[in-house]
């Protein structure tokens, strides 16, 4: 098993990876389908099923799938841009994409939020299609939005998600437990593990390029966060707080009279402030996803400006670590909330950032290895019920305690010598168990919890 350290670390936009960022992936997907016909399109339809119909507005799903369609990628977003070609659609129902003779879209018209039954296979489904002069479909492809940014086709997903094709790497762990093995007997890190792995597909400048770009946007958004205030879209009227938060932070430094536990304060407040990026529609990196963007930026910002000794020379072992345990997950669970609610989404990103954490702090594989467990297991259970489906309220704050508790998990793994009970293997398929088993209200669809109790304006 194998999945790239650029796989589960995509830059790209708010304020959701599963709602915004992969409806516009699947419909750059459908446009290079279509420009592979032998027959001329005249127009494009678009339907959305289970979450993305439930929460699609709150999560921007019909603007993106819209812009998909349009060009747009999540990784190259011009928010100018964006907002002129939505202009323009609107203004004249038509679609203008590269390669492709302008086809006819009324975004009131041709694309549909279906609040039936989700599509079987995921809950994050939708059908792209293209039709003929008189309106008939001569083509339809359906995909679905599997958290992270990942997207598959209808035949993909039944094929077994989560496989690759392609050459074999040096430490192929599919399991925890696997990977320890491999650390023993091979001598190596899980960092050195993983970097090996990418450099059997990827050259060496591009790998060290590319994730000091990861680091870089992360940290880019923590500042633009922290310096923004402001009321957030949607309708909601949440205030960003971070910014605030921050410069109380900052004044308090020279007093001496800090209280130990304010440290807090400063991992959530860099959280928030990266979370308030994505519910306003910024650049953002998933972590594993838009969702949980902000835990792993906090932990690292708070190991670099707050911890003795740290070095920014070590960040890519900290992500290469964290990319690791999340490819895990992902490959043995899910890290999408509408598929197993935020447990797959926060608890992923915790399980991650702890073991980054407790890899640069200098933990053995098996002490990196508990701390991902003991992140990951005390977010059992936890649902993903948005308020009005905006990802503002849980998921904001929710980002802070995560980042606290990752940063608690490396701890008191670092305290043992990595030997403990309950196996992040075990753990990450009782995460699944409890995805499955959890109802569907409390899976990103804003139909149970606090999207129901609290009022939505």
């Amino acid at each position: 098993m194998f999945l790239s350290v650029f796989e589960m670390f995509k830059v790209g936009i708010g304020p959701s990876s599963s709602h915004t960022m992969g409806p516009m992936v699947a419909a750059a997907r459908f446009l290079d389908l279509l420009r592979a016909q032998p027959f001329t399109a005249h127009g494009l339809r678009a339907s959305l099923h289970g979450s993305l119909a439930f929460t699609g507005v709150g999560h921007a799903t019909d603007r993106a799938t819209v812009l998909g369609l349009a060009g747009l990628r999540p990784d190259t977003y011009d928010h100018a841009q964006a907002e002129a070609l939505m202009a323009s659609i609107r203004d004249t129902r038509t679609i203008h994409a590269e390669g492709l003779p302008p086809l006819h879209f009324d975004p009131l018209a041709d694309l549909v939020f279906d609040f039936g039954p989700a599509l079987p296979g995921h809950a994050n489904g939708m059908k792209l299609m293209a039709t003929d002069k008189q309106g008939d479909i001569i083509l339809r492809e359906t995909y679905f939005s599997i958290g992270g940014g990942f997207v598959m086709t209808e035949e993909e997903l039944a094929a077994g998600k989560n496989t690759d094709d392609g050459a074999p790497v040096p430490y192929p762990f599919k399991s925890a437990d696997e990977m320890l093995v491999m650390a023993k007997t091979s001598g190596k890190s899980i960092a050195d593990m993983k970097r090996a792995n990418e450099l059997s597909r990827t050259p060496r400048d591009d790998l060290d390029t590319g994730v000091k770009r990861i680091w870089q946007v992360m940290n880019d958004c923590i500042d633009r966060g922290l310096a923004r205030d402001g009321i957030l879209p949607g309708g909601l009227n949440v205030r960003r707080r971070a910014h605030g938060i921050h410069q109380a932070l900052l004044a308090e430094r020279g007093l001496n009279q800090t209280a130990p536990h304010i440290i807090n304060d400063w991992m959530s407040t860099y959280a928030m402030a990266v979370n308030e990026e994505n519910a306003a529609g910024g650049q953002v990196v998933t972590a594993p996803t838009n969702g949980a963007a902000g835990v792993m930026p906090a932990v690292i910002r708070y190991w670099l400006d707050h911890v003795p000794g740290a070095n920014p020379a070590r960040v890519e072992e900290f992500l290469l670590t964290a990319a690791a345990i999340g490819g895990l997950v992902k490959y043995n669970a899910s890290i999408s909330g509408a598929e197993a609610g935020c447990q797959a989404e926060v608890g992923s990103a915790a399980a991650m950032a702890a073991a980054g954490l407790c890899a640069v702090l200098g933990g053995t594989p098996e002490q990196i290895e508990n701390a991902a467990e003991i992140a990951l297991e005390h977010h059992l259970g936890m649902t993903c019920d948005p308020v009005k489906g905006l990802v503002q309220v849980p998921c904001i704050e929710r980002n802070g305690l995560g980042a606290i508790k990752a940063v608690s998990a490396a701890s008191l793994a670092m305290r043992g010598d990595g030997q403990h009970l309950v196996s992040l293997d075990v753990c990450i398929e009782t995460m699944r168990q409890t995805g499955a088993d959890m109802s569907e209200k409390y899976k990103e669809t804003s139909l149970g919890g606090l999207a129901v109790n609290v009022p939505n304006c």
